[in-house]
């Protein structure tokens, strides 16, 4: 039952951004996280 989908250009430049646009927050949370973290160690 599986059918071979055609995404097309819309559908490729689409997922492209949205893979982008992830990788950028996830870097974003990754740096505010690590941030954090360090200042907690400091304060031992």
């Amino acid at each position: 039952m599986t059918k071979d989908i055609d995404m097309g250009a819309a559908g490729s430049l689409t997922i492209t951004v949205l893979v982008i646009a992830f990788a950028l927050l996830m870097r974003s949370f990754y740096k505010r996280f690590m941030g954090v973290d360090r200042s907690d160690d400091s304060t031992k």
